[in-house]
């Protein structure tokens, strides 16, 4: 069976859950490990037949340790199949919720110069009783200027799963 890795950065979580729905919907045909972008230092990243990365947006940025990973291992991503997948509540809107629409992917793919061969935007989740007080009203404002929800006493998510597979379904 071939083998696939999925590197993560997430800042609350749901990137990592969107990790594990697209190695499920491949678990026909590849053996997955999910980790880290920051644990993978350890992994025999030359051992795999597919890598995909996904990365999450807080306050409109991916972490650097994304880009750090990138450059360091670019020979490597570029002589693999690869795929890369953004997470960002702007893709709740239909309007932004494809790799060519979205403007954190587009400026991603102006930032680095790895270009994944099958990319994928999501929208992510905002889980307002979950943060600290800062993010909570921060997330919040921005959520009211850009017309999203703003009741902090719940959470949202904007995921939409017949599109993670999808773009699962790109990868077989």
């Amino acid at each position: 069976m071939k083998k696939l890795l999925i590197l993560f950065s997430s800042t609350d979580g749901h990137t990592k859950i969107i990790a594990e729905t697209i190695a499920r919907h491949l678990s026909e045909n590849y053996c997955a490990d999910i980790v880290r972008i920051a644990d993978s230092q350890t992994f025999p990243l030359d051992h795999y037949d597919l890598i995909i990365i996904g990365a999450s947006i807080r306050y409109g940025k991916f972490k650097p340790e994304l880009y750090s990973f990138i450059d360091q291992h670019m020979s490597l991503l570029d002589s693999k199949k690869s795929a890369f997948f953004g997470v960002n509540a702007v893709a709740r809107k239909p309007a932004k919720n494809t790799p060519e629409t979205n403007p954190y992917m587009q400026k991603f793919l102006k930032k680095t110069s790895w270009t994944p061969q099958t990319q994928g935007v999501f929208g992510g989740k905002i889980d307002y009783p979950k943060y600290q007080f800062i993010d909570k009203y921060m997330i919040r404002f921005i959520m009211w200027i850009t017309n999203g929800p703003t009741d902090i006493s719940q959470s949202f998510e904007f995921t939409n799963w017949n599109d993670v597979e999808a773009f699962a379904r790109k990868l077989y």
